[in-house]
């Protein structure tokens, strides 16, 4: 019955947790706006995404149990292969950030964050519901 739950909830799980990392690189980005010789950076999301899902950011470890009833659990996801930013308009100091670009991604990834946990929450709210019988 876990698993079944695990399963269902394994996608959403992968989204948020890459859009939560994604967040954090974008928010390095505008951090270092001012930074000389900063190199803005950012993954494509879907790429990683597609790769977390289908396993092969597992390094194949899995976990020692003592019982078939323990969970297998996972091992996490690899951090996003980092790639620099295509530089829009090049700076006199080096840095390529262009805070409108780093400004409409970090707006947009917090927007799908926010639309990630909605579901999820709807999600689990229909299992909880499913399993109470109500």
């Amino acid at each position: 019955m876990v698993n079944k739950i695990q399963d269902a909830l394994f996608f959403q799980q992968q989204a948020l947790s890459l859009r939560a990392e994604r967040q954090q690189v974008l928010a390095g980005n505008i951090a270092n706006a001012d930074t000389p010789h900063f190199q803005a950076r950012d993954f494509d999301f879907a790429t990683v995404l597609q790769s977390a899902v289908s396993g092969r950011d597992e390094a194949g470890l899995r976990l020692a149990t003592t019982s078939p009833r323990h969970s297998q659990g996972t091992t996490g996801t690899q951090p996003a292969h980092l790639m620099y930013r295509q530089v829009v308009q090049p700076s006199a100091d080096g840095n390529t950030v262009d805070m409108d670009v780093e400004q409409a991604q970090f707006a947009e990834n917090a927007f799908y964050y926010e639309a990630g946990l909605t579901f999820l929450s709807g999600r689990i709210a229909t299992l909880r519901s499913a399993i109470q019988g109500q």
